[in-house]
């Protein structure tokens, strides 16, 4: 059983017991998320789609941990102007593991 959800303006394939990488959720290590936005729900080969969503199915997950990206650079420079800048970013992202699908 698997189920297609979107959280953070993304969509994520997710089945029970996976570890998911998304964007900043609130919350500590080990708090319950619910995720109710299910576009997409497959048991044993029949699927429903949810327009938008599938109604009454929901996907349960826990906070694993809050952590963040791999620095990210933005480097630029201007030829013959002796000018440049460098900025690095780094996203916040949350981890969390998936404990059941419901629907």
């Amino acid at each position: 059983m698997f189920a297609v959800i979107r959280t953070g303006g993304k969509q994520y394939s997710v089945a029970a017991g996976d570890i998911i990488t998304v964007m900043a959720l609130e919350g500590e290590a080990g708090t319950a998320v619910t995720f109710e936005e299910v576009l997409l729900l497959s048991k044993e080969g029949a699927a429903t789609i949810g327009a938008p969503h599938v109604a009454g199915a929901k996907v349960l997950g826990e906070i694993a941990e809050q952590t963040r990206s791999p620095k990210s650079i933005a480097f630029k420079k201007r030829r013959r102007q002796n000018s440049k800048r460098k900025r690095g970013h780094r996203q916040d992202l949350t981890r969390v593991k998936i404990t059941s699908i419901e629907g």
